[in-house]
């Protein structure tokens, strides 16, 4: 299951329906849903204007059978705009502008996974029009720290003044990269962290047995959404128990088929844990058995920080073989570190 089909399983968890009913009970005509991956930022925003739009709504949430709700469904809806990187929108199946699609079926280049301005051009000058279906309109933009400053800068007005009735809801997974300026006009709202043992339920409802859903709940901090796109990628979870000892070898092979992003994600997390147990405290995402022994903060720290640098910049056309190599080679010459 890919990440965006974890994302959207997670619409009708019971910690979305009861943070809907919550929400829904609320005014205002801005929402800022923010909190870290993997707890359903982006199935809140769209059970809040699936809700706003709905024909039939109840506090509860939309109907789910009426006009509206199946045109939501089925992306068509005059009443809607999403706004979300290019890829973003073609995972969930989200429409792309005729120009934009028309420029990424000639190859005149890829989709962007950043929000382009001409996007946020085209949701303002929507937010001016006369609602379709004359329950008025909604603006939901996802993952909306994707936004640059010019693209944000481009929202500020309309966000501050919204024409009519529109409404916004802004999702995001590092509400602190967003510019001051959008957070202060918006209502926030911090996701809730469920309870371990509603999301280990909840992943046994997806098909996950007991024992993996322990496995990866515990791999993706507690987050269910990334616990379910862990489970469902195809990988045996006893290889991330077996992952510090690896990396400690410098062993390239258990990971020759990650994505450089999925390795910098793994390895911050093996970094955090090793900080953790150098402090005395427990860890997170791995089992203290399955942690190599006696790494210091000393050869620690500059590790973290190396990560981080390289987190802002996986994402680029780098050699993805020669970076793999690259991250188990610093990640091996750090576990095999005492001083």
């Amino acid at each position: 299951m890919s990440e965006a089909e974890a994302l959207a399983t997670v619409t009708d968890a019971p910690w979305i329906v009861e943070q809907t009913r919550y929400l829904l009970a609320q005014r205002g005509h801005a929402w800022l849903l923010q909190g870290p991956s993997g707890l359903g930022q982006y199935p809140l925003a769209l059970a809040m204007v699936r809700a706003w739009l709905c024909e039939q709504a109840t506090g509860q949430g939309a109907c789910g059978q009426c006009g509206s709700c199946h045109a939501i469904d089925v992306r068509t809806h005059a009443d809607l705009c999403v706004l979300m990187p290019e890829n973003d929108m073609l995972a969930l199946g989200w429409p792309l502008s005729e120009k934009a699609q028309a420029e990424v079926d000639d190859k005149k280049r890829k989709p962007s996974k950043e929000i382009r301005v001409e996007a946020m051009r085209d949701a303002v000058e929507f937010s001016q029009r006369t609602s379709a279906r004359g329950r008025g309109k909604a603006v939901l933009v996802y993952p909306a720290e994707r936004m640059n400053s010019i693209t944000a800068n481009a929202l500020l007005k309309t966000l501050e003044e919204p024409p009519g009735d529109v409404k916004f809801v802004l999702a995001s997974e590092a509400a602190h990269q967003l510019l001051p300026t959008i957070r202060s006009r918006c209502l926030g709202h911090s996701m809730v962290w469920p309870q371990q043992e509603v999301s280990l339920q909840w992943l046994q409802a997806q098909g996950v047995n007991s024992v993996d859903a322990g496995v990866w709940l515990r791999a993706a901090g507690g987050r269910p959404a990334d616990a379910l796109h862990l489970a469902t990628g195809g990988r045996d979870p006893k290889s991330w128990a077996l992952l510090p000892r690896a990396m400690a070898r410098g062993d390239l092979a258990p990971v020759h088929d990650w994505s450089p992003p999925e390795l910098v994600d793994a390895l911050q997390k093996l970094c955090h844990d090793l900080m953790s147990a150098a402090a005395q405290a427990p860890p997170r995402f791995f089992q203290p058995a399955d942690l190599p022994a006696n790494i210091t903060l000393a050869a620690l720290t500059p590790w973290a920080k190396a990560l981080m640098a390289t987190a802002r910049t996986v994402e680029h056309p780098f050699n993805p073989g020669l970076m793999l190599e690259s991250l188990v080679s610093q990640a091996r010459n750090v576990l095999n570190s005492r001083k």
